[in-house]
C-alpha cells in the first residue's frame, strides 16, 4: 500500500505494509517534503525524524502513478525523491530515466539510498544511476541529512535556472545570452581545432599503437556542471588498468586532503603506470585533445572547472565546497594557469580557484584564461 505521510511529533507511528498510516494534521511550519520509493521500514523511520511530510511507494511502478497523481490533483512538488538502491539497479535507471523526462520534476534533487550496497557496486551505482548522490540515511543525523536535501535543492534550481531563465526579468536573460554566446563559441572554435589537428590525432593514435598495448582512448566517467555525469576522452597515458592500482601508490599523492572525511585530489609525481608516450603527451597536455569532442558535445566548455573523477567529486558534496560545479567544466581555467605548476599547492587552493571562477566567469574572464594557457603549457613543459 502506498500512503501519504504526515508526522506529528507527539503521535506513535506504526507501520502496515512498511509504510506509515496518516497521521494527524499539525501546525507547525512546512518543512522539507520527501517522495520515497522502497520498503525498508527503517529508512522510513529515519526520514520520519528528519521531514514534516512525505509520500512513499513500495515499487516503481505504484512510484510513477502516486507521482502524477500528487501533481495532477495536489499540485505538490516534493522536495527530494529518494530510491531505496535495494530495488535493484536495472529498475532504477528505468525510474531516473522516468523522472528526467518529467518537466515538472527538473529541479528535484534524486537521491539514491544505499546502505544494503556493497563496496564493489557503489562504483556501479554511481556511473550508471541518473541521481545526485548515493547516502545511507540512518548514518546521518536529521540536521545533515535535512541540510543535503536543501544543498541538492539549490544546485537543481540554479542549473535549471540556466536552463530556463524567466524572460521578464532582465538579469537571467542577459545570463541566458552569455550562456548562449559561450555555447556558440564553443561550437566554432573546437569543431575547427577538431578539423586542424586531425592529421595530428592520427600521429598520436599510430605512435600510441606502437609504444604500449590498449586502446587509443581513455575514457571516464566524470562530474561536471551542476555534479552531471559524461563520459570524458583524453589520449591514452597510462597502462591499461591503472585505475585498479591507484591504491599501491595513494602514498605518493602530492594532495593532503584537509580533514579525513574532506575533499580529496589524486596526483602522483613520476606516476609510474605512465608509459613513456604518455610521459611526452602529458608533459605538453596533448593528451587533452580528444576533450574537444566533449565540447563539441556540450559536456564541457573550452573554459571552466576541470570535470571531476566520480571518487573524487564525492568528496565536494557540501556548501563550503560544491560551488565550484556551479561552473561549467572546462578543458582549460583558472586553476591550470595560476597553480598548475607548483607542486606544492593543497586541495583548498585549487577548489578556491574554482570557486573564484565560478563567482566571477564571463566572456572576458574566458578569454584572458586561454590567452595565458599557452604561457602555463610552456612554463610546465620546460620545467
Amino acid at each position: 500500500m502506498d500512503s501519504f505521510l504526515q508526522t506529528d511529533k507527539t503521535q506513535v507511528k506504526t507501520y502496515r505494509h512498511y509504510n506509515l498510516q496518516p497521521g494527524t494534521l499539525t501546525n507547525e511550519p512546512k518543512k522539507l517534503e520527501f517522495f520515497y520509493v522502497g520498503k525498508t521500514g527503517a529508512v522510513i523511520d529515519a526520514l520520519i525524524r528528519t521531514f514534516d511530510s512525505g509520500y512513499a511507494a513500495e515499487n516503481a511502478d505504484n512510484a510513477r502513478g502516486m507521482l502524477r497523481r500528487v501533481m495532477l490533483q495536489t499540485g505538490n512538488i516534493p522536495d527530494v525523491i529518494i530510491l531505496d538502491s535495494g530495488l535493484g539497479h536495472h529498475t532504477l535507471v528505468q525510474f531516473s530515466q522516468y523522472i528526467v523526462s518529467q518537466k515538472a520534476l527538473n529541479s528535484v534533487p534524486v537521491i539514491i539510498e544505499g546502505s544494503a550496497l556493497a563496496e564493489t557496486d557503489l562504483e556501479k551505482f554511481r556511473t550508471d544511476v541518473v541521481a545526485e548522490d548515493i547516502i545511507s540515511v540512518n548514518d546521518l543525523s536529521p540536521d545533515k541529512l535535512g541540510s543535503k536535501i536543501r544543498f541538492w535543492k539549490n544546485v537543481k534550481m540554479r542549473i535549471n535556472e540556466v536552463q530556463e531563465p524567466v524572460k521578464e526579468d532582465f538579469a537571467p536573460v542577459r545570463k541566458y545570452a552569455a550562456e548562449y554566446s559561450k555555447r556558440a563559441f564553443d561550437i566554432v572554435i573546437s569543431l575547427s581545432l577538431m578539423i586542424a589537428l586531425s592529421l595530428l590525432f592520427l600521429l598520436i593514435a599510430v605512435a600510441m599503437k606502437l609504444d604500449s598495448k590498449g586502446p587509443v582512448f581513455y575514457i571516464s566517467k566524470r562530474a561536471g556542471r551542476g555534479y552531471k555525469i559524461f563520459r570524458f576522452y583524453k589520449f591514452r597515458t597510462m597502462e591499461v588498468e591503472a585505475n585498479k592500482k591507484i591504491s599501491d601508490f595513494s602514498h605518493l599523492n602530492i594532495y593532503n586532503p584537509l580533514k579525513a572525511d574532506g575533499p580529496v585530489f589524486i596526483k602522483i609525481d613520476n606516476d609510474p603506470r605512465i608509459t613513456k608516450l604518455g610521459a611526452f603527451l602529458r608533459k605538453c597536455s596533448l593528451d587533452e585533445l580528444p576533450q574537444l569532442w566533449n565540447v563539441f558535445l556540450g559536456d564541457m566548455s573550452l573554459v571552466g572547472n576541470r570535470p571531476l573523477p566520480l571518487y573524487e567529486a564525492a568528496t565536494l558534496t557540501t556548501d563550503e565546497w560544491a560551488k565550484r560545479f556551479m561552473a561549467p567544466a572546462g578543458m582549460t581555467g583558472l586553476w591550470q594557469i595560476k597553480k598548475k605548476s607548483r607542486a606544492t599547492m593543497t586541495a583548498e587552493e585549487r577548489i578556491n580557484l574554482d570557486i573564484n571562477y565560478a563567482d566571477n566567469s564571463n566572456f572576458l574572464f574566458d578569454l584572458w584564461i586561454m590567452a595565458n594557457t599557452p604561457y602555463a603549457v610552456i612554463q610546465r613543459t620546460n620545467a
